[in-house]
């Protein structure tokens, strides 16, 4: 709710909320109303160690959250420890949800978004696909592992399908001036630059690369999800880019139409994808509890794993045995201001 990724983290704690109103206006879930204690960690491991150490004394049902992978890596010792199941909204790195030295899937640890190695693939497709381009540069941020991963899974997915990267640079959260490597890029002729990163820097590399002349298609991951991207770059200099993510607000689905309607109407915004998956998450915990019979940690967790054909706003979703969600992901395009779904 504070920190790096503030925004994330308030638009998903919204999502969460208006689904738990509205679950509890339906009568809540097994007889009981959902009772929810908000926290915030900062987008910081410790402090999300911290927090969930705290909940746990309180005897919660589930954590929903945080919201960064890193983040999620703090709290799965102490909810794996307790046996309480946490549901990560939109932690996309791989790790999340399995140990890498052992291989095994984390028993109490879940998420409704999907991977960055999935997301990834998907931006390379619609790339050579769509866009019909054969080469490729990666300017994205070395400062966290959303980034990292991504490039790394868009540039084996991209060699992978006959694509070539002509260029590879990096940046470090917080820069502001990201000319000389957007120099650099240019004199390599890309047909497609992919950024994968934050909005908070994002936005700044995109509008520079415009100002340099740069037209080729700029595409990313769902970490340019924010208002501020408009607001930064402006509409202008934002048309011909791409970016994956996990629902269009523009989708005719009367049940995402229901979903955005009631959310503007609370917070008076449009909700993006972080405001959907929190409402997923909540939605989906209450339904879990339901199938399990009882608000048991043990019972909920093994109903979660179970969990198929699931509804959600982001996606039906069915949970592999790897607890992440087997869905489609949607690709955004800005066209003039406006998110466009393609």
């Amino acid at each position: 709710l504070s920190g790096a990724v503030a925004s994330y983290g308030t638009n998903a704690r919204n999502g969460a909320l208006l689904a738990i109103e509205e679950i509890n206006a339906a009568g809540g879930v097994l007889g009981k109303q959902l009772d929810p204690l908000v926290r915030d960690c900062q987008s910081k491991p410790d402090e999300a160690m911290n927090v969930s150490s705290q909940l746990v004394g309180k005897k919660i049902v589930a954590q929903i959250g945080p919201l960064v992978s890193g983040a999620v890596a703090g709290s799965t010792p102490i909810m794996n420890e307790n046996k309480v199941p946490l549901i990560a909204p939109a932690a996309t790195a791989v790790n999340v949800t399995v140990d890498e030295k052992t291989g095994k899937t984390y028993e109490y640890i879940f998420r409704v978004c999907y991977l960055d190695s999935d997301q990834a693939q998907r931006m390379v497709d619609f790339a050579i696909n769509d866009l019909k381009v054969k080469t490729a540069a990666i300017y994205g941020s070395t400062s966290d592992d959303y980034a990292k991963g991504l490039a790394k899974y868009f540039k084996e997915g991209f060699i992978a399908k006959g694509g070539k990267i002509v260029a590879e640079e990096g940046y470090v959260n917080g820069d502001k001036d990201f000319k000389a490597a957007l120099t650099k890029i240019k004199g390599k002729n890309p047909e497609f630059i992919y950024v994968p990163g934050y909005y908070t820097e994002v936005s700044i590399l995109v509008k520079q690369a415009r100002d340099m002349g740069i037209t080729v298609p700029i595409g990313g991951g769902d970490g340019w999800d924010s208002p501020d991207m408009l607001k930064v770059a402006g509409a202008k200099d934002l048309n011909n880019t791409f970016f994956t993510n996990h629902y269009s607000v523009q989708d005719p689905d009367p049940g995402i139409q229901a979903f955005v309607k009631a959310y503007q109407a609370k917070y008076n915004k449009v909700p993006d994808s972080f405001a959907a998956l929190g409402y997923d998450s909540a939605k989906l915990l209450a339904d879990a509890i339901k199938r399990a019979g009882a608000a048991d940690p043990v019972k909920v967790k093994d109903a979660l794993a179970a969990t198929k054909d699931f509804p959600g706003i982001t996606g039906k979703m069915s949970m592999n045995d790897k607890h992440n969600p087997v869905k489609k992901i949607v690709v955004i395009e800005y066209k003039d201001g406006k998110l466009v779904s393609r």
